[in-house]
């Protein structure tokens, strides 16, 4: 397995000192029979309130994903003080830097996913709304073609800025830039259009920190503009469970699980299976 990382230096708004960075787990195709397999690719944002990168709910998921055949990248990106749209423009570059070398390493450049854990839900649930804006575009200087994502997988994600809000994510993406029109930006189910990609979202019912009504919204959303749609809600379980096993879980032993367990297996067969339409 190839493994290194890529600094992404972006700078937009907000006082930040922080080169993102990206962090490939290539599976080798050595042990094939067919040397050139073709793989879908996984984006995995991390949570953290825009305050930080959780570690847990990075290398244990790319682990995860390249042992199901899939190559994997985590993007440790920009938080606070740094804002809005800074960690979302390292997400875009980052998107058209796997795909620029989707050929070398053996990718599917139509079937990359943006995999994103509470803020970095929201965060990848942005480049669902967004990538086919022309200020994104403009600002980059990237064809949008190159920074689509094919299909979103939103865990515990953070979607609005209105009631249900999870007001420190707010806070830290927004800073003194908390205006009217900001807020209605990054409330992302009024953002929602025909062009965000098929999406897999799960949550939990019990979920202190980030309401699962936040789930319930962008779902609506996205049925509202014929998105096709997988979600899957949890009757128990706090918030952050990542894999939800004793791989993430300090108080689990060996083998024990988390009812949310399975949601990456069900996610991987939505990637495999989902239909990708140009």
């Amino acid at each position: 397995m190839k493994h290194f990382e890529k600094n992404i230096d972006i700078r937009t708004t907000g006082a930040s000192d922080y080169v993102a960075r990206l962090i490939a787990y290539i599976p080798d195709n050595s042990f094939i029979e067919g040397k050139n397999k073709i793989r879908p690719a996984v984006l995995i944002i991390p949570g953290g309130g825009y305050e930080h990168t959780s570690q847990r709910e990075s290398e244990p998921i790319a682990m995860k994903f390249i042992s199901e055949g899939l190559c994997a990248f985590v993007l440790h990106y920009s938080v606070a003080p740094a804002r809005f749209p800074q960690a979302l423009c390292e997400a875009f570059s980052a998107i058209n830097y796997i795909r620029e070398h989707a050929e070398e390493w053996h990718i599917d450049p139509n079937k990359i996913t943006v995999c994103g854990f509470s803020a970095g839900g929201h965060l990848s649930a942005c480049v669902g709304a967004f990538w086919n804006k022309p200020w994104v575009s403009d600002y980059l200087q990237i064809d949008r073609k190159k920074i689509k994502p094919n299909l979103l997988v939103l865990s515990y994600p953070v979607i609005t800025s209105g009631e249900f809000a999870h007001q420190g994510s707010v806070n830290n993406l927004l800073g003194d830039n908390m205006t009217e029109e900001n807020l209605e930006l990054i409330s992302l189910e009024k953002q929602v259009s025909k062009d965000v990609p098929p999406t897999f979202i799960w949550h939990t019912y019990e979920d202190g920190s980030v309401p699962v009504k936040n789930t319930m919204l962008f779902a609506n959303a996205l049925l509202e503009n014929d998105i096709p749609l997988e979600m899957h809600i949890y009757r128990r379980g706090r918030h952050g469970l990542s894999l939800g096993n004793f791989m993430v879980e300090e108080h689990m032993s060996f083998g024990e699980k988390h009812m949310s367990s399975d949601w990456i297996d069900k996610a991987i067969r939505f990637i495999f299976e989902e239909e990708i339409i140009e």
